[in-house]
């Protein structure tokens, strides 16, 4: 990873984030990317992958895998000054219900399933939903391609296509990571899906040196802390960064309107505002665009039942 440089945008707003808090908005510092958060300490990556553990000043948010700062070195480690914009964040409710960010600055989603476990399709759509929310392209990979038997899974990865979705498949034969490479290109990409559909196997692909994860977990103040819940950022050797969060397996998305949740279905997209009568609820009403979509195999059936289970769950959180 070579040097990160600002955009004079990026500087302006840098300058106004530091002086509404105080600092003078012309002391030293450099940009860096944020490879992991452990409480109040921050692992930075900079100059040709150079990582030094930070402290955030008082006044700041703590950052996430992905976030770009500026830091500046003090006398032991570094510290952080400010926090650049973000592009993009990646949140997900806690168990109280309260939002909180897992990665930012992403480019790609990969949502990951596979002959087994069994794939719940009413989740894909989930995480696809999601992916239009904070506007990432989503990528299903259909992983254990050898395990495949019938044609239920290719005729699922079939309907997405058809949306415009890329797609992928992939099994443990294909062990250098061309396909998975070609995919990701120079973009920033975090992993999704359920447990046991191989995400593990595939970061491997990615990442074959494991050393790599070894010393990005290192650096941090309490040495031997378990760190295996905690989100990180790793170059990819052939270009690309990886973000690797263990925890995200699902996502609530309670704290979205209806209005976003069908943006993420983009098949609707032509059809909104043209059922009969304005307040329809896409159920049993006549002159619905949706429903009468469904009935001509516009929209698949299992689809749009995922739209009304995520619906009904919103309705229910309410």
């Amino acid at each position: 990873m070579t040097k990160h440089r600002l955009t004079d945008q990026q500087a302006r707003r840098v300058a106004a984030q530091r002086t509404h808090s105080g600092i003078d908005p012309n002391d030293a510092g450099e940009a860096g990317v944020v490879i992991a958060s452990y409480g109040k300490q921050v692992l930075v990556e900079h100059d040709d992958q150079q990582r030094t553990l930070c402290h955030l000043r008082a006044h700041l948010t703590p950052p996430v895998a992905g976030d770009q700062v500026i830091w500046a070195p003090s006398e032991e480690t570094g510290v952080i000054s400010a926090l650049i914009e973000r592009r993009n964040v990646l949140e997900r409710p806690d168990i109280r219900g309260r939002l909180r960010p897992i990665a930012a600055n992403i480019d790609l989603m990969l949502v990951v399933f596979a002959p087994e476990p069994a794939p719940q399709p009413h989740l894909l759509d989930r995480y696809l939903v999601a992916a239009a929310y904070i506007d990432v392209e989503p990528v299903l990979v259909l992983n254990k391609a050898d395990l495949i038997t019938g044609t239920d899974l290719t005729d699922q990865l079939a309907v997405y296509a058809a949306l415009g979705y890329r797609t992928l498949i992939t099994d443990h034969s294909m062990p250098h990571a061309e396909d998975l490479m070609e995919v990701i290109g120079d973009d920033t990409l975090i992993l999704v899906g359920q447990s046991g559909v191989g995400k593990s196997s595939l970061i491997q692909r990615l990442l074959p040196d494991v050393a790599i994860r070894v010393g990005a977990l290192s650096v941090v103040a309490d040495k031997g802390r378990h760190t295996t819940t905690t989100t990180e950022l790793f170059p990819l050797p052939q270009g690309g960064r990886l973000i690797d969060s263990p925890g995200v397996r699902d996502f609530g998305l309670s704290h979205l309107p209806i209005e976003e949740v069908e943006r993420g279905f983009r098949e609707f997209q032509p059809l909104l505002g043209h059922c009969r009568f304005r307040d329809c609820r896409h159920q049993s009403e006549p002159g619905c665009a949706l429903l009468n979509a469904v009935s001509e195999g516009v929209i698949s059936p299992q689809r749009f039942d995922s739209y009304l289970r995520i619906r009904d769950d919103l309705q229910s959180s309410n």
